[in-house]
């Protein structure tokens, strides 16, 4: 028996050996690339604090190359430890006679304190998302039929829904484009809109700070400037503020709507509309819901509800129900750990990062000379976060199908987004899905067979006109994103280099 073992455990090293080999060349590889990478980007080494809190407080990622931060920010074990020490040795409940009332408020405090916001100026209402925040501007806005509503086509399907609410009170909707190759907004097109002149009917102008398609950053100045023109403004900073500071002392926006777990992964369900005073005052909410009726102040001879002067807070208007007190203290401790890294840390080494990935991606050849991928947005980092959307190409130029994509990064625990990353706005100006070309494919469609004989689907068929089918790549760097992180998606990457995948096997998967 035991000779029998002997002669066995040579053939396993054997076996093992070129496995073996291949994790030395690769980690060889790795760290000489990042040798490189820090000569060229000497401030990156002032983000090592991020790296020590990666292999402490984050040990899920050991094993894992996560790229999907516009998607879902993560939590660090310290935030679930304070968390549920706090759980466990205080009482919170919904009631105003106990501490956790001044809980809430401090939370509230601390928020506006990490914007840099005013509390004269600004409000805090807890929603459960961003989404949930945009609801009640929309269903509250006072939408008429002379007023306006100003849309960039690069916004979230959420932000998008504010059209809904407007068309159904008969307003005008205006969509301002964006442009290829950047995929910046038209900004004359921009212009011309803002400074139309009104009827003195309420306008609402909404837009993201950050396309959370391209990582395109879209200026800020277009708050004061429509604010100038009569416009009520709606900034979207779900996909900005993970790693970009939001200065609401320098920019003034009417309305914030924002996701904590986008910034800080933990927890999920809660996020807050940042509004003014002034513009909550505009509002018109129809309904209000369980202890929270206002109290009024009603003008003498007057029965209009907009001469109604609220003597309570606008959070109290405007939450719907009780809030998630059990939760609310891990919003401050999310924010206390990413104002103890600091917020300007955390957006240079997502910058440096992302410029390094660009610029290798945008460099990977077939042999045959074409290029690999095509990127959507800005090329270098000028006017730009860490969210990055592309596809790859194959050698006849082709675009390869971007599930086939997500099926290969599964199985090396590669986290990433395949889709149209619910803005359709910015992905049909990326794609070139011309409104004429929508409709021929729609119209070809049904004609159309594949090699088995059955119809085409409409994804089918774009590729066939070697389009993408309204889909692509998103990978999105945050908190947490090192340099091994991206070097391996880089190698990733080049398992496309002179490959022509089937799409044939994906006709059962459901696609956004």
């Amino acid at each position: 028996m035991g000779s029998c073992i002997s002669r066995q455990l040579p053939e396993d090293r054997e076996s093992r050996r070129p496995r073996l080999l291949a994790k030395w060349r690769q980690r060889r590889a790795l760290k000489k690339a990042e040798r490189t990478f820090r000569r060229a980007s000497p401030t990156f080494g002032q983000t090592s604090e991020i790296d020590t809190l990666r292999a402490t407080e984050y040990t899920p990622l050991k094993d894992h190359i996560y790229l999907d931060y516009t998607g879902a920010g993560l939590y660090g074990e310290k935030q679930l430890r304070t968390h549920f020490d706090l759980l466990r040795s205080s009482i919170y409940s919904d009631s105003q006679s106990t501490s956790s009332a001044a809980a809430v408020e401090q939370v509230r405090a601390h928020i506006l304190s990490f914007f840099r916001a005013s509390p004269d100026e600004y409000e805090v209402i807890f929603t459960a998302n961003a989404s949930h925040a945009l609801k009640l501007v929309g269903e509250a806005y006072p939408f008429t039929p002379e007023g306006e509503l100003l849309l960039l086509w690069d916004n979230h399907n959420s932000v998008q829904g504010l059209r809904e609410f407007a068309r159904g009170k008969g307003v005008s909707v205006t969509y301002a484009p964006v442009t290829s190759p950047g995929l910046q907004a038209d900004e004359a097109f921009l212009k011309k809109a803002i400074y139309t002149k009104g009827t003195g009917s309420p306008r609402l102008f909404a837009y993201p700070a950050q396309s959370n398609f391209s990582g395109v950053q879209h200026s800020l100045e277009w708050i004061e400037i429509a604010q100038a023109q009569g416009w009520d403004v709606v900034l979207d900073a779900a996909s900005f503020v993970p790693a970009n500071v939001l200065d609401l002392s320098r920019w003034h926006p009417d309305f914030v709507p924002i996701s904590f777990y986008k910034m800080f992964g933990y927890p999920s369900g809660i996020g807050c509309l940042i509004a003014r005073k002034q513009a909550l005052s505009k509002l018109q909410r129809p309904w209000v819901s369980g202890e929270k009726i206002p109290t009024t102040i009603q003008d003498q001879g007057s029965n209009d509800r907009n001469s109604q002067v609220m003597t309570q807070k606008w959070h109290e208007v405007f939450e719907d129900g009780s809030i998630d007190f059990f939760g609310l203290p891990a919003i401050e401790i999310g924010l206390n750990h990413l104002s103890s890294i600091g917020m300007e840390t955390i957006h240079n080494r997502v910058i440096l990062l992302a410029g390094w990935l660009i610029d290798r991606l945008l460099e990977l050849r077939h042999s045959n000379g074409r290029r690999a991928v095509i990127l959507y947005g800005p090329q270098n980092t000028e006017r730009r976060g860490g969210t990055i959307s592309f596809n790859f190409i194959d050698p006849n130029g082709r675009v390869i199908d971007e599930r086939i994509v997500d099926q290969r990064a599964i199985p090396i625990n590669l986290s990433l987004r395949t889709g149209c990353f619910c803005n359709p706005g910015a992905g049909e100006a990326a794609f070139h899905l011309t409104e004429q070309a929508l409709l021929s494919a729609f119209h070809q469609e049904a004609a159309a067979k594949d090699q088995d004989g059955d119809p085409k689907t409409f994804d089918e068929f774009l590729i066939d006109m070697g389009m993408s089918t309204g889909g692509g790549v998103r990978i999105s760097l945050g908190l947490m994103t090192n340099f091994a992180d991206v070097f391996r998606f880089l190698q990733f990457a080049h398992t496309f280099i002179d490959d022509f995948p089937a799409a044939t096997n994906l006709k059962a998967r459901l696609h956004c």
